[in-house]
């Protein structure tokens, strides 16, 4: 009877023991990262999932997970490899946990400082930043800093409709307005205290604000894109759909996307308001985003209009396919490769992943796909 008893403890502590190696080894507190895994709103399954994911990644900080842009990026390439190779990448559970993970990245993204503390005066504003001046009964015009030192900023000279004949900018009480690149928008008046049309390179001079209002903050990551794409005009809203289209469509050119919006550039004239459909791939995948058109910026010396999109919140696949390329988690082709490799390790790739042998029927994505090329 003792011998029983000492090998059914022997038992239970050899099963102890591997438990804990599965778990990661006795090498990290994992009771803190559930602690901070549920605080961070995920749930016990989820944070389980996080935690293989922490092992898998080989990560020395595992709760780095829950404040690492970085880590996070490699951990989400991570799961949706593991994802697809397992041939589950379509599942419910599957696409609400990634969605889970990139609402959580995006919170991390804007929780570094660069979105939180923002500008509060005009001497931080960086040589090169596009300016929109607005003053009393003439409109907007456009502008740009050249120079920004203690006592003013010099701004070049402001280019919209026309002026009166001996029109002076010195001592006009101007409203400026301009978008910091991955931050927020801001708003400031000053006076202009130098008007230099008779210079070589016509300039104005700007005294200074330490009053920036900041508004309009960013809302989610946007990525440059530079690739051709279609634009479909929809007659409202109701008719959006993230169906593939395989024919018709305006050609455009998408400059840049997020999952709320993107920029495109189409010939002749546009008008804001209208709702639309843009269709383009990257990467390989085909993503769609249906919205209103805001604004249009009218470039008269190409004759083309740059477009800019508020989109309708996609779908959570649609979502996951655009954040995957906005967060650059893979370049062209590489996860392939991944599947590749994942499969040589004895896991089974879904059909989706398949390297498109001639014996399958395009699908009308990659028929989509073989329209844009062409």
């Amino acid at each position: 009877m003792p011998i029983v008893i000492l090998l059914v403890a022997f038992v239970l502590v050899v099963a102890a023991y591997i438990l804990v190696l599965r778990a990661g080894g006795f090498s990290f507190p994992w009771i803190q990262f559930y602690v901070r895994g549920k605080e961070s709103g995920f749930s016990f399954g989820e944070v389980n999932l996080l935690r293989r994911v922490a092992i898998a990644n080989k990560l020395k900080n595992p709760t780095s997970l829950f404040w690492s842009v970085k880590t996070l990026d490699r951990c989400i390439r991570s799961a949706i490899v593991g994802f697809r190779a397992a041939g589950n990448e379509n599942e419910p559970r599957s696409q609400a946990f990634l969605n889970k993970l990139f609402d959580f990245r995006r919170r991390v993204e804007f929780d570094q400082p660069k979105y939180r503390l923002g500008l509060s005066s005009s001497r931080s504003i960086a040589p090169g930043q596009t300016l929109k001046i607005v003053f009393e009964g003439s409109g907007a015009y456009v502008s740009k800093l050249i120079e920004n030192n203690r006592r003013y900023m010099a701004l070049t000279y402001p280019r919209g409709n026309p002026l009166p004949q001996g029109f002076s900018w010195r001592n006009q009480d101007i409203k400026l307005y301009f978008w910091r690149q991955e931050d927020a928008g801001y708003f400031f008046e000053s006076k202009v205290i130098g008007d230099y049309l008779d210079r070589k390179v016509p300039i104005l001079h700007v005294a200074h604000s330490d009053n920036l209002v900041r508004a309009q903050k960013r809302r989610s990551v946007r990525r440059d894109a530079g690739v051709p794409a279609f634009l479909f005009p929809l007659r409202s809203l109701s008719q959006a759909t993230e169906t593939v289209e395989t024919s018709g469509g305006y050609r455009c050119k998408l400059i840049d996307i997020s999952e709320d919006g993107a920029a495109v550039a189409i010939g002749g004239r546009a008008k804001a308001g209208l709702p639309v459909k843009i269709q383009a791939d990257l990467n390989g995948e085909v993503v769609v985003l249906c919205g209103v058109i805001k604004s249009v910026n009218f470039k008269q010396k190409n004759r083309a209009s740059i477009l800019h999109l508020e989109a309708q919140r996609p779908g959570v696949s649609m979502r996951i396919k655009i954040l995957t390329y906005v967060y650059e988690l893979f370049q062209a082709g590489e996860t392939r490769t991944e599947l590749r490799e994942a499969q040589k390790n004895g896991e089974k790739p879904p059909a989706a992943a398949s390297d498109g042998s001639a014996t399958e029927k395009p699908t009308p994505r990659q028929r989509a796909a073989a329209a844009q090329k062409k």
